[in-house]
């Protein structure tokens, strides 16, 4: 049964895997969904049109992408624990930045941090760990550290509208940053304790955990993986998919 093979997975690796989904939650932070609720609230305060705000968005993510590819390679040469704690920083960073913003240039900073600390490295940080560290149960790793983002997805909106009304979109972010902070991050520490001394093997010649006789792995290089056909119908595939959503969550009523 599918539920007795949770049950045995969280029963031998059920800190690691709160791991996971704990990134995959507080990633909700740098997400669309929650930065499109708080997104009108912007917008009336700094007079901006859809089209400016939409621009700002556009610009503070295109760039968080381009940058991706190498704060997110620094995963494979960082040990996990400290890469996590320093993308959890830039998230309380981003969170407390983005309440001090005056106009649309702030904005675009503003923006360019939450999306690549929340929805960019934690997001990576999380889904990286499940397929690196589990070999059997990969794909359940996986399902289940990906419930923490359906679980921000289905429950923060409702707490961001919740918070506007009482405290404002500044505020409902300054909470954010404190709230990481006191909460994300020592569960971070407390999850890997002792996981980078275990497997610190890994960060160096790129092996896999409990493997007795690992097989030669291939590495694709980025060039390689963009050449590959498969890769980009994937990846045409769920860019139209998020892009419905997004286009959903930004349109005006």
């Amino acid at each position: 049964m599918p539920l007795n093979a949770y049950r045995e997975l969280l029963s031998t690796n059920r800190r690691l895997l709160g791991f996971g989904f704990v990134t995959a939650l507080y990633s909700s932070f740098g997400q669309t969904y929650f930065i499109g609720i708080i997104g009108p609230a912007i917008q009336l305060e700094f007079g901006l049109s859809h089209t400016l705000w939409g621009t700002i968005y556009m610009i503070g993510t295109l760039a968080s992408a381009c940058l991706l590819p190498w704060t997110g390679a620094l995963i494979d040469r960082l040990p996990l624990r400290r890469y996590t704690l320093a993308a959890c920083f830039l998230l309380v960073f981003a969170c407390a930045y983005i309440t001090t913003t005056t106009g649309p240039v702030t904005l675009v900073l503003a923006i360019f941090l939450l999306r690549h600390a929340g929805q960019g490295l934690i997001m990576h940080i999380s889904i990286t760990s499940m397929a690196r560290y589990f070999d059997r149960e990969r794909g359940r790793a996986i399902a289940f550290a990906s419930v923490g983002m359906s679980l921000g997805e289905a429950i923060l909106p409702f707490v961001a509208v919740f918070a506007l009304t009482l405290i404002g979109w500044r505020w409902t972010y300054g909470a954010a940053a404190i709230l990481i902070g006191l909460t994300v991050i020592p569960t971070v520490i407390w999850l890997l304790k002792g996981h980078d001394a275990k497997n610190y093997g890994h960060v160096e010649v790129g092996t896999t955990v409990n493997r007795t006789s690992p097989p030669a792995v291939l590495s694709w290089t980025r060039r390689e993986v963009v050449k590959d056909f498969s890769f980009l119908l994937a990846h045409a595939g769920s860019s139209r998919i998020f892009n419905d959503r997004d286009r959903t969550i930004f349109s005006s009523p």
